[in-house]
């Protein structure tokens, strides 16, 4: 059996490691990063083109021979005439609210959105973190792109410029 001092040392030691987790836990940014980069290349919405988005109506992998840097991030395309069209007006591709997930934002809520479940929704690239929050979110389309507009600034998705 344990003595008093040996018991009260690791009920204190529980105690400060419990606090400093609680402390260090809120450090930082709840935002989901800008954009969702690629966690190896660091490039903009996993490295995807986001003009292909609309043109070839499918994500399709940038090259990194045609970056651009806008917004904070690194973006990467398929070819010069997407990137042209990007740097001519770059806010028409980029993911509205800055790639969080357009249904939790709509409740409140900011989650990173994947850029392989998205819908063009009013002329625009949303993206989803589930493929349900992609349906309830399109079929509602007008009303929630009102709440999460109204949500977006408060949780932090607004994209630098």
């Amino acid at each position: 059996m344990k003595s008093w001092p040996e018991k009260k040392t690791w009920m204190w030691l529980s105690v400060t490691l419990s606090a400093l987790l609680c402390v260090f836990a809120g450090v930082g940014n709840a935002r989901p990063q800008l954009f969702v980069p690629d966690p190896i290349t660091g490039y903009a919405i996993g490295g995807n083109d986001p003009v292909s988005y609309f043109v070839d109506r499918r994500p399709r992998k940038g090259d990194r021979r045609h970056e651009l840097t806008w917004g904070g991030a690194e973006w990467v395309f398929v070819n010069e005439g997407n990137r042209a069209a990007f740097e001519r007006n770059p806010e028409t591709y980029a993911p509205m609210f800055a790639g969080c997930g357009g249904f939790a934002l709509s409740e409140g809520f900011a989650t990173a959105g994947s850029p392989f479940i998205y819908a063009v929704v009013e002329g625009r690239l949303v993206f989803f973190h589930s493929l349900v929050n992609r349906f309830l979110f399109v079929v509602n389309g007008s009303q929630l792109v009102k709440d999460a507009k109204a949500n977006a600034s408060g949780v932090g998705c607004i994209p630098e410029s």
